[in-house]
This record gives C-alpha cells, sequence and structure tokens, in this order.
C-alpha cells in the first residue's frame, strides 16, 4: 500500500497519511480506445499533443487513397474504352495503360500509408499506457548503487 503525505498549508497537522493507488492507465484499455478511435488512447493516457498528428496522417493518406482510387478507375475505364475501340490494333492506349497502373500504384501506397499511421496510432496508446507510471526524475540512480575497488600493491 502506497501513502501520500499530503503539506497542506492550511492544516497545521501534516503528519496525516492517506492511502493512494498509483494512477494506472490499462494497456488493453489503451488499445482498444486507439482501435476504434484512432487517436482516443492518446487522450486516455494524456497525450494530447499526438492526436493532431495522427489525425492529421490518417486524413492526409485517407483523403489521398480517395483521389488516387477515382483517378484509377477513370484512366481504368478509359483504357478498356481505348481497348474495345481497338487502338493500337487492340492493345489500347499504352498512355492510358501507363496512367492506369500508376493510378492504381500510388492508390495501394497510400493505403498502405494510411494502415501503417493505423497500425503505428495503436502501439503508440500501448506503449504510452504501459509507461505511464514511469520516473523520469533527475535521480537516475534508482537507489542502487556500484562501488569498484581496485587492490593496490
Amino acid at each position: 500500500m502506497f501513502f501520500l503525505h499530503q503539506a497542506d498549508s492550511l492544516k497545521a497537522d501534516s503528519t496525516n497519511a492517506q492511502p493512494m493507488s498509483l494512477a494506472l492507465k490499462s494497456p488493453s484499455t489503451a488499445v482498444l480506445l486507439s482501435a476504434v478511435l484512432p487517436g482516443a488512447g492518446q487522450i486516455y493516457t494524456g497525450r494530447y499533443w499526438k492526436v493532431p498528428i495522427i489525425l492529421g496522417f490518417g486524413g492526409y493518406f485517407g483523403t489521398q487513397w480517395f483521389r488516387m482510387n477515382d483517378r484509377y478507375a477513370n484512366a481504368r475505364s478509359q483504357y478498356q474504352e481505348s481497348v474495345l475501340a481497338g487502338e493500337n490494333k487492340g492493345q489500347g492506349n499504352a498512355q492510358l495503360l501507363y496512367e492506369r497502373d500508376f493510378y492504381r500504384d500510388q492508390r495501394d501506397r497510400f493505403a498502405f500509408y494510411f494502415a501503417i499511421t493505423y497500425l503505428l496510432n495503436i502501439v503508440d496508446a500501448y506503449v504510452g499506457a504501459s509507461l505511464y507510471n514511469f520516473d523520469v526524475g533527475d535521480n537516475l540512480s534508482g537507489g542502487a548503487s556500484l562501488k569498484i575497488s581496485i587492490p593496490l600493491r
């Protein structure tokens, strides 16, 4: 059991010990929150500054995926029309084929970036909750000391 000694300037007796439970953050709750709503795990652990970064990257990659998907669908239909029209001896327009493949690759790349952002959001929430009570004070010794004795002859 942990005890907290409160130093209250209004009370003359500051020796009363009150039990204090450590405010632990559950990693599984943080993961679940971030999986359902990206950034919610970071809010849960109090790391608010990460939320705009997560939402910014996720929003950018999501909108770019939609843009590239629309361009891919347009280039695909134009290429199919050129094949049906018999251009280039039934092979279709080479430029439209290139554009179709380019936009498909770009669309897939942005889907990958979006998925990585989503997974990193979840991993970051897990790590943030796991290290929530990590002491980052100036005393780095941790109470341990090392003494080395070198015998001189």
